[in-house]
């Protein structure tokens, strides 16, 4: 239990703070497997036209300091070989 009035509004910021992190690594989470679920399906239609919206989740997420922007730059930049490597 925090003792001082400082720790105890340290305390309120946390969870605040754990809750919006919470919000946008589900939010990147979610954007990767719907990216994952089309390359699987193979549709390269419906992968292009979700590929852009994809990366706005994650450059938001890296925004918000929740995740790396290497480690975003590295989850798009793999999807975008998938992409390239895909038979039309």
């Amino acid at each position: 239990m925090p003792n001082t009035k400082s720790a105890k509004r340290k305390v309120k910021k946390v969870a605040k703070q754990a809750l919006k992190n919470k919000f946008w690594k589900r939010r990147a989470k979610l954007a990767s497997k719907k990216m994952e679920a089309a390359l699987k399906k193979n549709n390269k239609k419906e992968i292009l036209s979700y590929y852009s919206e994809f990366q706005s989740e994650l450059m938001k997420a890296v925004k918000q300091g929740v995740i790396k922007k290497k480690s975003a730059s590295r989850k798009i930049s793999r999807v975008s070989q998938k992409i390239k490597n895909l038979k039309k």
